[in-house]
């Protein structure tokens, strides 16, 4: 990541030349000759570290206190350089909020040593113990350096679905060691100046060039379903899903877990705020959506119009496929009470979709090819299924596509509850 350094200092010909003594292909260096435009620049730039001279018009003790004061979520090293030498004047600065202090004459490559070492600190604090990659605090900043420079580039925000139903059946070690395959194989794409980091534990944010943008994608969606596989069991891999095994989710069938990317293409201008640039691709991921496996979408300028990605309102309409009248009623009536709309009709060809159905498979298993159907169609994506039986075949209703088997008889606050829990974990 290109690491920020700002420069407060009055003096012309000493500021240029510890600027060119800073200055590398990871490190730009701006230069503030005056307490105003060093505000604005801190503002603009959010510098990860801050040198200010006894130059400038304000006391450095009071100086860093303000910065302090200004930039508490963001954290900036701050080093003084005084023509003082005197102990007292270096405790009071440090005591301030300085995080060093040099005396001036400098050695140049003393100087250049401690800066390095404050920003390699600075940057190892910030990564993620288990994938060594930047974390939230990092990429926020980067995006927002990314909307102020307005430079044509592209962001893709990757989600790794499933990963905490891995974890109910393989434990944290594996799902650790199938998130830190993912990060190897993202690695494996980034080029130059490119960015990955990771947002929060199972979001990753890549900034890269307009042009690579997509073949990344592409890349990383076919990479990943490739080695996903190797990571389940042997009965697993061939039945294609698997089943959660703790006692409050046994029975519930879980997705194999894949990755869904949203990506903006050069279109950065458009927004003011990195958490519009993050709603945004969050919309997107939720268009990558498709029935099993990985997918992407991408933002392009030519292909997308206005508002045209919105989010929904939340679905709150359950479908009931119940053969005992009497028990169609209950469950209609308890579902109404908590606040569902529940129908008993069903178009399957209707473009807006229940966001739940519970289906009774019947005594002859019936219902098994009526949910076959139902996850055989796209418009059916984000629906999700509870199949109910008195036949307790776990295997075939699962195969099936169900996504929860409750066998008959059930208490209706056990399926009240197993509706939350699936309504809350929904992508």
């Amino acid at each position: 990541m290109l690491s920020q350094i700002l420069i407060i200092d009055k003096r012309k010909e000493l500021s240029i030349k510890y600027k060119k003594s800073l200055e590398e292909k990871d490190v730009s260096v701006n230069i503030s000759r005056n307490l105003k435009d060093a505000l604005s620049n801190i503002q603009q730039l959010e510098p990860d570290l801050i040198i200010v001279s006894d130059s400038i018009e304000e006391p450095l003790t009071d100086f860093c206190e303000r910065i302090r004061s200004l930039t508490y979520n963001l954290r900036p090293i701050i080093v003084a350089l005084s023509k003082s030498a005197d102990s007292g004047d270096r405790i009071l600065t440090l005591e301030s909020g300085a995080d060093d202090f040099l005396s001036e004459p400098v050695n140049i490559d003393e100087f250049k040593t401690r800066i390095k070492a404050h920003l390699r600190r600075d940057v190892e604090s910030n990564l993620d113990n288990i994938t060594l990659l930047p974390t939230g605090k990092i990429v926020k900043k980067s995006l927002k350096r990314l909307i102020s420079a307005q430079t044509n580039q592209a962001i893709l925000l990757v989600e790794i679905e499933n990963i905490n139903n891995y974890r109910n059946v393989y434990s944290d070690l594996a799902a650790d060691k199938l998130i830190q395959t993912f990060v190897a194989i993202a690695k494996s794409t980034i080029e130059g100046d490119e960015f990955l980091g990771q947002l929060n534990d199972k979001q990753f944010v890549v900034i890269t060039n307009t042009y690579r943008a997509e073949k990344m994608a592409a890349f990383l969606t076919f990479a990943f379903d490739t080695v996903v596989p190797k990571f389940y069991s042997e009965e697993d891999a061939k039945r294609g899903y698997t089943i959660l095994k703790s006692d409050r989710l046994a029975g519930m069938r879980a997705d194999f877990v894949s990755i869904l990317i949203g990506g903006i293409v050069d279109k950065l201008n458009s927004y003011t705020t990195v958490d519009g640039i993050l709603a945004k691709l969050n919309s997107l991921t939720k268009l990558a959506k498709i029935p099993s496996g990985s997918n992407y979408v991408i933002d392009r300028p030519k292909l997308s119009g206005v508002n045209s990605v919105v989010e929904n309102d939340k679905n709150k309409t359950i479908y009931i496929h119940e053969q005992d009248d009497a028990l169609a009623l209950l469950l209609r009536t308890s579902l109404e009470l908590q606040g569902f709309d529940v129908v008993d009709t069903l178009d399957v060809n209707s473009s807006i979709q229940p966001s739940l159905l519970i289906i009774d498979s019947g005594d002859n298993l019936s219902g098994l090819s009526f949910c076959k159907e139902i996850k055989s169609k796209v418009n059916f994506v984000n629906s999700k299924i509870i199949m109910t039986t008195t036949v307790h075949d776990k295997a075939a209703i699962l195969d099936a596509g169900a996504d929860l088997y409750l066998p008959k008889p059930y208490e209706i606050m056990d399926l009240i509850r197993w509706i939350d829990y699936i309504e809350n974990h929904k992508s």
